[in-house]
């Protein structure tokens, strides 16, 4: 049975040793950071949440692109069919039935255009509150991240207060 290798020292193999944690893991044992660990979750969560908003509002401003660009090339479709029949009277009776199903078309997709400017204002405040809430988390984390280098006074007898860094 082989007997493992002690720290700083090699294995038979010249293989340097991990330092092990607690209960044998290969992570070291890390029991302060146990909150920084949650807070760092809960700012990628943020992140996460906040590209989502971001993507979502991507998309709706694309649809809008696409349904203004559609409804261009209707107008145009619909122009070069009236000059085709030499009538551009929309109640007359020889009226282009393309033209009038392309007009149709046309207003249907400037009338969701315009619904999905709605819901874009609505997606624009949606992402300006979760870009918010991620500074604030994110602020949040920088201030324990600074707390970590600051000097903490010991309470046991004459020893002097040193930084948490000095102690790893």
């Amino acid at each position: 049975m082989a007997v493992p290798p002690r720290k700083g020292r090699l294995d038979p193999g010249g293989f340097a040793s991990v330092p092990m944690g607690a209960g044998g893991s290969l992570r070291p044992d890390k029991r302060s950071n146990a909150g920084m660990k949650s807070l760092d979750t809960v700012i990628r969560l943020k992140r996460f949440q906040a590209e989502e908003k971001r993507r979502h509002f991507a998309q709706i401003d694309g649809m809008i692109a696409d349904f203004d660009r559609m409804a261009r090339d209707l107008d145009r479709e619909i122009l070069a069919e009236e000059n085709r029949a030499g009538i551009s009277d929309t109640t007359h009776f020889a009226y282009p039935t393309y033209a009038r199903a392309a007009a149709t078309r046309r207003d249907n997709l400037r009338r969701s255009a315009d619904e999905l400017k709605g819901q874009l204002d609505e997606a624009r405040a949606a992402l300006d509150a979760a870009l918010d809430e991620l500074k604030k988390v994110e602020a949040l984390g920088e201030r324990e991240r600074g707390l970590e280098g600051v000097e903490v006074a010991r309470p046991a007898g004459n020893r002097r207060a040193r930084s948490t860094a000095a102690l790893a």
